[in-house]
């Protein structure tokens, strides 16, 4: 929720944030001087990886998705350095009690990456809306959300956060194309708008889909549902409050022994 506030400032700056008004993308003051704030403040910027759901259905042999090896680095290791490098110090994992026990066992508390981690345990959820809510009251600024069994490190996440903070909405949704739409939510788009989300379609003639990373307001933590794809992005796409972030790099997704030996010919 955005709070209105009257501040004071000399002629020369308020000239210097005149000029990034484009009128396409920041229409006004408002919008500049939150661009350049938020910017300022990108070292507290909050990152949440999802981890949540059954544990038997997150787990490869021995090891789980988040916790599997890809070369010298676990994948958890590998998501990390990445949010660090891009400015996110505050990190959270949401998880059930083995998954993040055993991501604690490789990275502790972030220190030794240069983060900090907050561990927050799921009893149980009925879909990726529930585990992300339990990060209500947490959070209070705007976030970026990851799923924890995807490689993204060939991910532009500051364009995604620039486009987010840029536009009017709820959440921002990184978008790829995608050659099975049937696995993937997938979006109708106009610019930036996204008209309608739907997961996982049979017979779609979509080819763009979600990519498992999002910015979001904390208000979405409000909305009511079980599945951010099947409830929430649906609705907010009606309501003219989701919007879509073309990225040319794709994730890697990590469910087999198969894909972790993909995935080494990425990093």
């Amino acid at each position: 929720m955005k709070k209105k506030i009257s501040i004071t400032m000399n002629r020369k700056t308020l000239k210097e944030i005149d000029n990034i008004i484009d009128k396409i993308y920041i229409r006004n003051r408002s919008q500049a001087i939150e661009l350049l704030v938020n910017k300022a403040l990108g070292e507290n910027k909050n990152a949440v990886l999802l981890s949540g759901g059954p544990e038997d259905l997150l787990a490869i042999n021995s090891e789980f998705r988040i916790t599997a090896k890809i070369k010298d680095s676990y994948l958890i290791e590998h998501a990390i350095n990445k949010l660090r490098e891009d400015g996110f110090k505050n990190i959270y994992i949401v998880g059930r009690h083995k998954i993040i026990t055993k991501v604690f066992n490789i990275v502790q508390n972030g220190s030794k990456y240069g983060v900090e981690l907050t561990y927050i345990e799921e009893q149980e959820s009925q879909g990726t809306a529930d585990s992300l809510r339990l990060l209500r009251g947490r959070i209070n600024s705007t976030f970026l959300v990851i799923y924890g069994d995807i490689l993204f490190n060939r991910i532009n996440i500051e364009e995604l956060w620039n486009t987010h903070i840029k536009k009017t909405g709820i959440a921002t949704l990184m978008l790829t194309t995608t050659p099975n739409p049937n696995k993937k939510g997938v979006v109708k788009i106009e610019g930036s708008k996204i008209l309608e989300f739907e997961q996982k379609p049979k017979g779609s003639d979509i080819y763009l889909g979600f990519s498992s990373i999002f910015i979001a307001q904390p208000e979405l933590l409000e909305y009511s549902g079980k599945s951010l794809e099947k409830d929430i992005f649906p609705v907010l796409a009606k309501k003219g409050m989701l919007n879509g972030h073309l990225s040319a790099n794709k994730e890697k997704h990590i469910h087999t022994k198969q894909d972790i030996m993909e995935a080494e010919n990425l990093v």
